[in-house]
């Protein structure tokens, strides 16, 4: 090895000791349910003892102590600011992350590997609020997503819909002809197949495309690129070779923020799912109480309804609040010709 490379090794250490230590922050903000305060000594001295043992001929135990200190001195000053937690689906850059940061940059963002995970740690309170993809505008429907808000007790608390731009990154200093692979998830590279095609790339489908992006610094993939958000640029020290590579200008995906708990925020859009009886003319009998009662529906789907197959479960968003005495009348009315009815959440509409 020269000099060259052995920096180039350096720095990359560098960059997993930082992340790593980014998701020991995010670990231990998790444990606040299960902690009466903020400080555990026991814990501490458990910690210490273990850093101590760790250490060899070069990094002495008293270095990897004072180390640990100072993280874990850390760790408490972010526990102590109490925090609200949203769980997103994907590595940090994801463009879920971004939404929960359009949506209110006082969150802290915390990376969950899959959605079913988001529900999990919100409906067990080690997440404050979730934030999930329902719909993209070229795509359609995130199936996923809505099979587990017709099953889950959650609510819907928030909306926001976010324009998808999405770039070809790579490691700095390539040149973009150089580039024979192209990784990303499966919907983004459906969603630049013009670009990956003229380009004659590659397209290697991966779980998420933050984590596609943060692959290429670890993997040091010199002729492979990936298909992100400019935000993981930044992140992972990556460098941009082109942007907006998506084949329709008007690609934009709407999430929704859930809860525990209803928020004070005001709403003016509300969510409902619901399963009709078998009978001719059930759903347009449905359907004609809004339309009596002069109730705007911004979205109509239909799901399999999985506990009883042949059966359907209709998705429905309005605009209109659960405050309002129209509204009530009408969802009472409506609840009486369902065989499952579920109130999903009144929320402001993004």
């Amino acid at each position: 090895m020269n000099l060259k490379d052995i920096r180039k090794k350096i720095d990359l250490i560098d960059y997993r000791v930082i992340s790593l230590l980014s998701q020991r922050m995010e670990l231990a903000l998790r444990t606040r349910k299960w902690k009466q305060a903020v400080c555990e000594w026991e814990r501490e001295r458990m910690v210490l003892d273990n850093v101590r043992s760790y250490s060899n001929s070069l990094l002495r135990s008293d270095f990897s102590e004072k180390l640990y200190r100072t993280v874990m001195e850390e760790s408490k000053r972010i526990q102590g600011e109490r925090l609200k937690l949203v769980g997103f689906q994907g590595e940090h850059g994801a463009y879920s992350e971004a939404a929960a940061l359009a949506y209110d940059p006082a969150l802290a963002p915390i990376p969950c590997r899959e959605f079913n995970e988001i529900f999990e740690d919100v409906e067990t309170e080690r997440l404050d609020f979730g934030i999930v993809p329902v719909e993209n505008s070229l795509e359609g429907s995130v199936s996923q997503v809505n099979d587990l808000l017709i099953a889950s007790e959650l609510k819907i608390v928030g909306e926001i819909s976010i324009p998808i731009h999405h770039c070809l990154l790579a490691l700095p200093g390539t040149n973009m002809h150089d580039l024979r692979v192209v990784y990303s998830h499966p919907q983004a590279l459906a969603q630049c197949r013009g670009f990956i095609s003229a380009h004659h790339l590659n397209p290697k489908p991966f779980y998420d495309t933050a984590g596609a992006a943060q692959m290429l610094p670890i993997e040091r993939m010199e002729t492979s690129g990936a298909i992100a958000g400019r935000l993981c640029a930044k992140l992972y020290g990556l460098d941009v070779l082109k942007e907006n590579i998506e084949d329709h200008e008007s690609n934009a995906t709407r999430f929704v923020v859930l809860s525990r708990r209803t928020t004070d925020r005001p709403g003016n859009k509300c969510s409902i799912a619901f399963c009709i009886k078998h009978e001719i003319g059930a759903l347009s009998l449905m359907l004609s109480f809004f339309s009596d009662a002069r109730i705007n529906l911004t979205r109509i789907e239909s799901r399999p309804f999985k506990k009883d197959p042949g059966k359907y479960i209709f998705l429905v968003d309005f605009e209109g609040t659960d405050k309002d005495r129209n509204i009530v009348e009408t969802l009472a009315k409506a609840k009486e010709q369902t065989s499952l009815f579920k109130f999903l959440g009144c929320y402001q509409g993004g």
